[in-house]
């Protein structure tokens, strides 16, 4: 235990959490995956979901090698916030989105498909800039965040309203 907190810079047994949420979604993700193609099958399902779950761990270290070169944090544990915060405002983005659509009339039945997916993807796409300030904060990361999302802005071409 010890060298993990050495490796990943853990100075309070608290930040031990986010390693620990990190794997959880990893299985969890893992387990969705192997679930969607093997259904009831549940050896199958167990087999899968474990070399799932170890792919994806070293697709993960890997970018986290990666990133920590980009990514200017004070920690190294800092970085599975980060990813936290990325994968709960991903998901939320679309659970928004949905009913926005929905509440002003926009349905799959009521437009053509391909303006349907292009109006949910700009709307998703909207609500996901908010919601990333908005989680990044309540996870200690605003500013990272934010800087984040002037950058995203300007790529964007809305330079104006980050300046």
């Amino acid at each position: 235990m010890g060298k993990f907190k050495k490796d990943w810079e853990i100075q309070e047994n608290w930040q031990l959490l986010f390693p620990l949420l990190g794997l959880i979604g990893l299985g969890f993700s893992a387990f969705r995956v192997s679930y969607r193609i093997w259904a009831e099958q549940w050896i199958l399902v167990s087999i899968t979901t474990l070399v799932l779950f170890f792919v994806l761990l070293q697709i993960t270290l890997r970018l986290f090698k990666w990133l920590s070169k980009k990514w200017e944090l004070q920690y190294r544990w800092e970085m599975i916030r980060v990813f936290i915060v990325f994968a709960i405002t991903g998901s939320s983005s679309v659970f928004v989105g949905r009913p926005i659509m929905e509440l002003i009339g926009i349905t799959k039945e009521n437009l053509n498909p391909i303006l349907y997916w292009v109006l949910f993807v700009i709307i998703g796409l909207i609500f996901y800039q908010i919601l990333l300030v908005t989680f990044g904060w309540l996870f200690g990361q605003f500013k990272f965040f934010w800087e984040f999302e002037k950058k995203m802005l300007r790529r964007f071409g809305l330079k104006r309203l980050v300046d």
